[in-house]
């Protein structure tokens, strides 16, 4: 069954490209070494490495005291409301948390240190 619709706009191809061809290889490569990456790699690291480490230690531990301590995890703290369903409401709340930090920190730190790499990288700089 043939139609005349248009194709989806995923097929589309990609905008074309103008001003200066894209960077070499070597540029790459040369970007890459630079000490301004450098930096922003260990900010970006130095960031989400602890973070990360953080919070799977942290969830870790949920696990663990779910299998292994359950009737600490079934203290009821009020009402119907136990230790083991506010640390597992904990592990949500902290995910959210570190999202909204890594953002701001992406903010305020790497993106402007990414953008002058990429501008100077297409040319504009």
């Amino acid at each position: 069954m043939a139609t005349d619709a248009p194709p989806p706009a995923n097929d589309a191809p990609p905008p074309a490209r103008t001003g200066a061809p894209l960077p070499s290889t070597e540029e790459f490569i040369e970007v890459q070494q630079s000490a301004e990456f450098g930096e922003l790699r260990r900010s970006h690291r130095s960031f989400a490495f602890p973070l990360t480490i953080g919070f799977i230690l942290w969830y870790l531990l949920y696990v663990l005291l779910s299998n292994y301590a359950g009737d600490f995890m079934g203290t009821r703290l009020f009402g119907n409301v136990n230790v083991a369903l506010v640390l597992g409401l904990g592990q949500f709340l902290t995910t959210f948390l570190i999202a909204w930090w890594y953002s701001r920190h992406a903010a305020a730190q790497l993106d402007p240190k990414a953008d002058a790499i990429k501008s100077r990288m297409e040319g504009g700089a």
